[in-house]
């Protein structure tokens, strides 16, 4: 059985609140724990009126160990409070931990189906909470489901997706069949304590491609999310063509890799996949995304941004892991996805800055935007020439490097294709984002439609965490400068047209210091 103390946790309390607060890495708007190690978001919802935001969380330390539910409540969507522990291991099938799970409303109750971790595997468990979803007691007949589905050698067995289909609920449970590929096992039960297995949703093919690519599948499929991107409900008739989706983040032996999302048709007892895309560019760093329908009819989802720096660091610095913003969710006419950030956010917004009307025409100095900080919103309408190029460099040091060039800088490129098309990629740079050489700067890249050379590029700041939007496309990740940079600079190769640059200064949500048990 897992220590109840991991050896790592040698920092009092308040001083790792204060080491946390105190790194000028920590995003400020974004939200992030009190201290400590933050993982997958975990019931996300709406509840009364109040948005609901639980999560994988370790108090005691920057590392995974003994994980139990944070919770935080918020009317907005912007700012955030600390509420008590959700839940925690205790005597019984959750001992070594309260991992993924979701939050349903069974009749008026507040209901979370959960996988609580015992002696190295996950199974099934229900917790029942007070009105006010701020004190939640554990069912005694927890695991509700007491082993994976019979004969069947599987590569983990966790996390939950659980929606009511007419009379009966039904569940999906991320997993893998060893030799086969990620999948999804399908339950069902009238009172979400009794479960009938039905048998696998739908299984991927490991077998296709390789671990290093973008859109490989994996082994396993975690935090298993499914949902009707457009009108009407799970199993019910589509009256707009709109498909349906299942989200699921690729693990494979014990490494997180991407989120990706097949569209397709779910009916009966099976998933139909039509096509199989990325869901971020980002990769790893938009990780077990969860999503839910809010009381305006939105969908809404998060995502666990990612560390990229090493474990020493993280430790060291006192907290893990950030919430990315709630972005959201809507189907394309081309039946793919596209993601926004809440405009709610926007009311974070001081400060602004505009530009408009300006020609890049290649291979010029980079045109100071008089645009600087490290907590930004910046939105720009651009037209591409075919072959044009636009460089938007954020966090710069001025001076410093080879040619006059940035010292470090991190650059979002946008580049269409030579051939007139509508078709163009995202990139993001992180080559010089950081002098620190331990520091994750894979290249992270995909392909953009720009309709006539048009995008809206939508780029949010805040210290260390990225969020990039081109023409609804994400890309998420992590940069870690280290020289304090905040110039922001806008260049191009080959013709292109700044129609509009609107940048903001973000607000901080988070006033005074947070204690790790409100």
């Amino acid at each position: 059985m897992t220590e109840l103390t991991h050896p790592l946790a040698t920092v009092p309390q308040d001083e790792l609140v204060a080491r946390a607060e105190a790194d000028p890495l920590r995003p400020r708007f974004h939200f992030v724990s009190p201290a400590g190690w933050l993982n997958d978001p975990n019931g996300v919802s709406q509840w009364n009126g109040t948005y609901h935001l639980f999560y994988q969380y370790n108090p005691e330390g920057a590392f995974h160990h003994r994980i139990q539910w944070g919770h935080a409540t918020s009317t907005d969507l912007v700012t955030w409070t600390d509420q008590p522990v959700a839940l925690e291991p205790s005597a019984g099938p959750d001992a070594e931990g309260c991992w993924s799970g979701v939050l349903v409303n069974d009749g008026g109750t507040p209901t979370l189906v959960y996988s609580g971790r015992l002696e190295g595997r996950e199974l099934p468990c229900v917790a029942i909470g007070s009105p006010d979803l701020l004190n939640w007691t554990k069912d005694p007949a927890n695991p509700v489901i007491a082993a994976p589905p019979a004969g069947v050698d599987i590569t983990a067995y966790r996390d939950h997706c659980v929606w009511r289909e007419g009379t009966k609920w039904r569940q999906l449970v991320g997993s893998g069949i060893s030799g086969r590929g990620g999948t999804a096992f399908l339950y069902e039960s009238a009172d979400l304590r009794t479960w009938d297995y039905i048998g696998p949703l739908f299984i991927g093919d490991a077998s296709q491609g390789d671990p290093a690519d973008t859109d490989w599948t994996g082994t396993m499929w975690e935090c298993v999310d499914l949902f009707r991107a457009g009108q009407g409900s799970l199993g019910s008739a589509t009256s707009d063509g709109s498909p349906d989706v299942l989200v699921f983040s690729a693990w494979n032996d014990g490494d997180t890799h991407h989120p990706l999302y097949w569209t397709g048709r779910y009916a009966g007892d099976s998933f139909e996949p039509a096509a199989l895309h990325r869901l971020d560019y980002g990769g790893r760093f938009f990780y077990a995304p969860q999503s839910f329908q809010d009381e305006s009819g939105r969908r809404v989802m998060f995502g666990w941004m990612q560390e990229g720096r090493s474990d020493a660091a993280m430790v060291e610095a006192g907290w893990s892991g950030v919430m990315s913003l709630p972005r959201t969710v809507t189907a394309a006419e081309d039946g793919t996805l596209r993601f926004a950030p809440v405009p709610e956010i926007e009311k974070l917004r001081r400060d602004h800055v505009g530009l408009s009307g300006q020609v890049l025409s290649g291979l010029l100095e980079p045109l100071d935007t008089g645009v600087s900080g490290k907590q930004l919103d910046i939105e720009l309408e651009l037209e591409l020439e075919p072959g044009g190029l636009v460089r938007l460099g954020v966090l710069g040091s001025v001076g410093g490097g080879t040619s006059g060039s940035p010292a470090e800088e991190t650059v979002i490129e946008l580049y269409r294709a030579a051939d007139g098309g509508n078709n163009g990629t995202l990139r993001l740079d992180r080559t010089r984002s950081s002098l620190d050489p331990a520091v994750d700067a894979d290249d992270k890249s995909g392909p953009v439609p720009m309709p006539g050379g048009r995008v809206h590029l939508r780029v949010i700041l805040d210290r260390s965490a990225v969020e990039i939007f081109a023409n609804g496309i994400a890309l998420t990740a992590r940069v870690y400068p280290t020289l304090g940079g905040d110039h922001v600079s806008l260049a191009a190769e080959g013709p292109a047209q700044v129609q509009s640059l609107d940048a903001w200064t973000m607000a901080g949500i988070f006033d005074g210091a947070r204690s790790l048990f409100p």
